[in-house]
């Protein structure tokens, strides 16, 4: 759980507010994609049992992403990338920070 909650923090330092600056950026699109890689990864080393307990995060979709981004690495589309990193990531850093805190406590 840390490891996601440490890769956000690394993509929320970098990344910008501006998809046009992204989009220009190809060292933050590769920080941002390398970064993204490690959540889904990390979410594939989350136990079954905790992720049957918590079917408010979207675990097979977070962990099919690295997949996506690993294979289809030529074919991405950096304004969905972006995207991911201003709508999606937010509302999973929430939602692993509840779990973090429920388990670390």
């Amino acid at each position: 759980m840390s490891d996601i909650l440490e890769a956000i923090e690394k993509i929320k330092a970098r990344i910008t507010d501006s998809i046009d600056v992204f989009e220009r950026d190809e060292l933050l699109q590769v920080w941002a994609i390398h970064y993204l890689q490690v959540i889904g990864e990390a979410a594939r080393g989350v136990s079954q049992p905790l992720r049957d307990g918590h079917p408010e995060v979207p675990w097979p979709e977070v962990i099919a992403l690295k997949n996506i981004l690993v294979h289809e690495y030529f074919g991405l589309n950096m304004r969905q990338v972006w995207t991911m990193t201003q709508k999606d990531l937010p509302e999973l850093e929430k939602q692993v920070q509840r779990i973090h805190s429920q388990i670390t406590d």
